[in-house]
């Protein structure tokens, strides 16, 4: 059955001048409408329709689903659907087959059911499958389906806002979780030295960043400590730490150390960077069983400080670094030797800790003299520990005027009252 009112015939399967899918919520924009109605006279037509706020309604008409199919075009905002359609391969025998294959054809589309006066049952489950909302056919008018049509676009702008809300709210989380698993857990069980870290990605709203660090106790009672940083602040560079912090670890456990280490490390990072110019920035620290002294390696990374008991902070001699790691093919690391003493703490740091400004709208850095007299100060405050990186972080940022935009790890590393007596 059809529903006449006076307009203008367009011949059937044929499309009518489209307009653009509006572009904001409410009036003003026209809406298109696709009809799928076994109508063999092809009589189904609207006119357009203005209401106060001036939108109009378009037609198409489709006879079949396969009409259908070929009419359906992203400037059509809405579908009808006549459930009297002739269903083929309903397993559900509810008579919704035609309905729900145009469910599937037309996900993004707003769609109405429209059902005969005494099929109320199978119009509300219309609804429960996915349409949003029914029209009986013989309540149907031009007011009844102007209301609708635009009912029905609004309603489905709304669900699939909120289902893309709901999936990126699922994703985040998700990433969340995902990068709290990848930032490391310290292995330092039988060991007397005291750890404390402090992390902070560049990314906004990241969890995790292109820098990494990793602490370990072997088996002969050695503690090995490692910081670096991969050059950039994405999700890639990201990545590729994580994969050098976990290669780091394996190998050390396996045995490695110094140049042997960094040279197995820096195979990695050509094999996984995502091009040639990606490199990283490396300092490890291998503490003898005693705690006294120490191996370091440094790979173009800034030197750690270090503060021994009655002492200044100071930086441990780096003039015997190598390069980057993923810059010279065949580069070499030599692995100095350093006295730590009987009490002392050390603190490693990437250069998201020293290259941030001193002052808003000046282009002076801290630097690590600026950083040694940071550290001084906070000690001489009573600072330690989770405390003393917290405020130092804090306090670089406070300096730089604003949030820093490079990623930030800070380590510590006490045996003894070092930071108390300094």
């Amino acid at each position: 059955m059809a529903v006449p009112v006076p307009m203008p015939r367009q011949r059937t399967g044929s499309p009518v001048e489209s307009a653009p899918a509006p572009e904001t919520s409410g009036g003003g924009g026209d809406l298109t409408l696709l009809v799928i109605e076994d109508d063999p006279a092809g009589t189904f037509s609207a006119p357009e329709l203005p209401d106060a706020a001036g939108t109009r309604v378009r037609i198409r008409t489709a006879r079949n689903l396969t009409e259908a199919e070929r009419l359906l075009t992203d400037d059509i905002q809405c579908i009808l659907v006549d459930l009297a359609l002739p269903g083929r391969y309903d397993s559900d025998h509810d008579g919704l087959a035609p309905l729900k294959h145009v469910l599937r054809l037309a996900p993004r589309h707003a769609v109405l059911a429209l059902a005969a006066e005494g099929d109320s049952e199978r119009a509300a489950a219309a609804v429960r499958v996915g349409a949003q909302d029914y029209l009986f056919r013989d309540e149907l008018d031009s007011r009844l389906l102007s209301r609708a049509i635009r009912y029905a676009v609004e309603r489905k702008r709304a669900d699939v806002a909120q289902r893309q809300l709901t999936e990126s709210r699922l994703r985040a989380q998700e990433n969340a979780r995902l990068e709290r698993g990848l930032l490391p857990t310290p292995l330092l069980q039988g060991s007397n030295l005291r750890f404390a870290s402090r992390y902070r990605p560049g990314r906004s709203r990241a969890l995790l960043g292109g820098d990494f660090y990793d602490t370990v106790r072997t088996p002969d009672g050695t503690v090995h400590v490692m910081i670096g940083d991969v050059c950039g602040h994405g999700p890639d560079e990201a990545a590729l730490g994580v994969e050098l912090r976990i290669a780091w670890r394996a190998l050390t456990f396996a045995g490695l150390c110094g140049d042997t280490l960094l040279s197995t490390l820096q195979k990695v990072l050509e094999h996984e960077r995502e091009s040639e110019e990606i490199f990283a920035t490396l300092c490890t620290i291998d503490i003898a069983p005693d705690g006294r002294r120490a191996g370091l390696c440094l790979a173009g990374h800034p030197s750690p400080l270090i503060v021994r008991a009655g002492g200044a902070p100071r930086l441990l001699p780096y003039d015997e670094g190598g390069p980057a790691l993923g810059l010279l093919p065949r580069a070499r690391w030599p692995r100095r030797e350093v006295q730590l003493g009987e009490a002392w703490s050390l603190m490693m740091y990437t250069d998201g800790l020293i290259e941030g400004r001193v002052g808003a709208g000046t282009k002076q850095r801290l630097g690590q003299d600026g950083m040694v007299e940071m550290i001084t100060g906070l000690l001489a405050r009573g600072l330690s520990g989770e405390e003393l990186l917290e405020t130092a972080v804090a306090q670089v940022r406070e300096l730089n005027g604003g949030e820093l935009t490079d990623d930030v790890a800070v380590l510590l590393l006490d045996r003894g009252s070092a930071l108390v007596t300094a």
